[in-house]
C-alpha cells in the first residue's frame, strides 16, 4: 500500500520531485523578496541607503516594489493556501501588471502618468524620471504578472496562452542575462552600462525558475516533472542545449578579439566542436531510447512477479526453438507444470504467500534448467518450460526439478509444502509437430499425475 508511485503515468509529474521544487520556489522567493525590501528601503530611506553598496540604486524603486508583490503573489498562489489568501494572489499579480503596463505606455506614448513618483525617490537625481523602471523590465514584469494570474486556469485556451507567455518570458530572460554577460566581458563592443541592473536581472531571473516551475505543473512543461525517460532526458539536455550556443559565441568573440587565429579557422573549429557535441548527444539519445525499447519489450514479454516469460513471451521464444530443432532434426520437449494447492494456500495465508509461493517457484524452475530453455509463466499457476531436450534428458530435468523442491521443503517449515504436478513430452523425430500440441499433450501427462496424487491421498490420511 505504500508503493503508489509506480502506478503513475510516466507523463504525470513526479510527486518526489515536486515535494522538493516546493522548498527551491520558497527559497528563490525569499531571495526575491529580501532583495526588494532592501531597494524598496533604500529608495524610502536614503540614509539607510548609503550603508548599500553603491550601484543598488540602479535597481528602481517601483521595480523593487512590482518583484516583492510578484514574489508575494506567487507564493499565495500555492494550491494548499486557502481560497482567500489566493485571491489575494491574483490582485497582487494584478498590480504588478498593472504597473507594468502603466509603465509601457508611458514609453509608448511619451507621457507621464505619474506612477514615477509614488515613492520618494531621490530628487537629487539627474535623471529626468528617477524612478520610472527600464522597459524591458517593464515586459518582463508584465510577463510574470500574466503568468501568475493564469497558473491556476484549467481552460485548453488559457493553459496554451500561459504556456506561450513563460515561453516568451524565458526567452526575454535569456537575452537580458546574455547581453549582461556580454557586456561585462566587453565582447562585441557592448558596454554594461546600457544594461539593467544586476539586482533587476538577478529578480528577474529566480521569478521566472519560479514561474517556470509552477506552470510545469500544469501544462506542455509538464515534461520536465515527469517520471518517464522523456522527461529526464529532458531534464538532463535542458541545461546543455540552453549554455552551449552562449559558450560558443564567448569562445568565438574572444578568439577573434584576441587576434589568435583566423576568422574562417575559428568559425571551422567552432563549428566542428558543435557538430562533434551533438553527435554525443546523439549518441545518448539513441542508448537510453534503445534501453527503454528493451525494458518496454521485456514489460511485454516477462510475467512480473516471477521474471519468466508470460503467455505471449513463452509462445514467441518456444516457437523460436522449436523451429530451430526441427531444422536441425533435433529433439525437442515441453514440460507442463502446475503448482498444487494454489487456491487452498490463498485461501489460508493470503494472496501475498501465495505470490511469494509463485516467485519461489520461478526461482526452483532457473535454478533447475538451462539459459537456452524457454521458462514460463502461462497462467495463474501453471508454469511450461521447452527446450531441445530428448526423452532421458527431460525426464532426467523433472527430477531434478523434484529434488531441488525437496530439498527447499526441507528447509522451511511452511504450512503448504512447495509441490507440483508434472507432465512432459518429447518430439523425438524431428517432424512439425505445432507447439499447441505439444502443450496440450504435456497438459494431459500433467492432469494424469495430478489425478493420480489425488487418488492416493485418501490412503495417506
Amino acid at each position: 500500500m505504500h508503493k503508489l508511485t509506480p502506478a503513475l503515468s510516466p507523463s504525470e509529474p513526479d510527486p518526489y520531485l515536486l515535494k522538493k521544487l516546493v522548498w527551491v520556489n520558497r527559497v528563490l522567493l525569499s531571495a526575491v523578496a529580501l532583495i526588494s525590501v532592501a531597494i524598496l528601503t533604500m529608495w524610502l530611506i536614503p540614509a539607510l541607503g548609503r550603508i548599500l553598496p553603491g550601484g543598488w540604486q540602479l535597481m528602481k524603486g517601483n521595480t523593487a516594489l512590482a518583484a516583492l508583490l510578484s514574489a508575494i503573489s506567487l507564493e499565495f498562489s500555492e494550491p494548499w493556501h486557502s481560497k482567500r489568501i489566493r485571491r489575494f494572489s491574483l490582485l497582487f499579480a494584478g498590480l504588478v501588471t498593472l504597473l507594468a503596463a502603466l509603465t509601457l505606455i508611458e514609453y509608448w506614448f511619451h507621457i507621464s502618468l505619474g506612477i514615477d513618483s509614488l515613492l520618494p525617490f531621490d530628487r537629487g537625481s539627474a535623471l529626468l524620471l528617477p524612478g520610472r523602471m527600464a522597459p524591458q523590465t517593464a515586459s518582463g514584469l508584465a510577463l510574470v504578472g500574466i503568468s501568475t494570474l493564469l497558473i491556476g486556469a484549467r481552460n485548453r485556451f488559457a493553459v496554451r496562452l500561459a504556456d506561450l507567455l513563460v515561453f516568451c518570458l524565458g526567452l526575454l530572460v535569456l537575452i537580458l542575462f546574455s547581453g549582461h554577460l556580454f557586456g561585462a566581458l566587453r565582447m562585441f563592443g557592448l558596454s554594461d552600462s546600457i544594461l539593467i541592473s544586476p539586482q533587476t536581472l538577478l529578480c528577474f531571473l529566480l521569478l521566472t525558475l519560479v514561474v517556470l516551475h509552477r506552470r510545469a505543473e500544469n501544462g506542455v512543461f509538464s515534461i520536465f516533472l515527469g517520471r518517464g525517460i522523456g522527461s529526464r532526458i529532458a531534464r538532463i539536455l535542458t541545461p546543455i542545449f540552453l549554455l552551449v550556443p552562449f559558450l560558443r559565441e564567448t569562445v568565438r568573440a574572444h578568439i577573434l578579439s584576441a587576434s589568435r587565429m583566423p576568422a574562417h579557422y575559428a568559425a571551422a573549429m567552432l563549428a566542428s566542436l558543435a557538430a562533434m557535441l551533438s553527435f554525443l548527444l546523439l549518441l545518448f539519445l539513441a542508448w537510453r531510447i534503445n534501453n527503454m525499447e528493451i525494458k518496454i519489450h521485456d514489460l511485454s514479454l516477462r510475467d512480473e512477479l516471477t521474471g519468466l516469460y508470460n503467455l505471449r513471451g513463452f509462445h514467441l521464444l518456444a516457437e523460436q526453438s522449436l523451429r530451430l530443432a526441427y531444422r536441425n532434426q533435433l529433439p525437442f520437449s515441453v514440460l507442463f507444470i502446475d503448482l498444487d494447492n494454489l487456491k487452498q494456500i490463498n485461501d489460508s495465508l493470503g494472496h501475498g504467500t501465495g505470490s511469494a509461493f509463485l516467485a519461489e517457484t520461478g526461482d526452483i524452475l532457473r535454478g533447475a534448467f538451462r539459459e537456452t530453455d524457454v521458462l514460463g509463466r502461462i497462467g495463474g499457476d501453471e508454469f511450461a518450460v521447452a527446450g531441445q531436450f530428448g526423452q532421458m534428458a527431460i525426464s532426467l530435468a523433472a527430477q531434478r526439478l523434484r529434488k531441488t523442491t525437496a530439498q527447499r521443503n526441507a528447509e522451511s517449515d511452511l504450512e503448504f509444502p512447495l509441490s507440483f504436478s508434472l507432465g512432459h513430452v518429447t518430439s523425438e523425430d524431428g517432424q512439425g509437430e505445432p507447439l499447441d500440441e505439444l502443450l496440450a499433450k504435456a497438459d494431459q501427462a500433467m492432469y494424469q499425475e495430478k489425478r493420480q496424487k489425488k487418488a492416493t491421498l485418501p490412503n495417506d490420511l
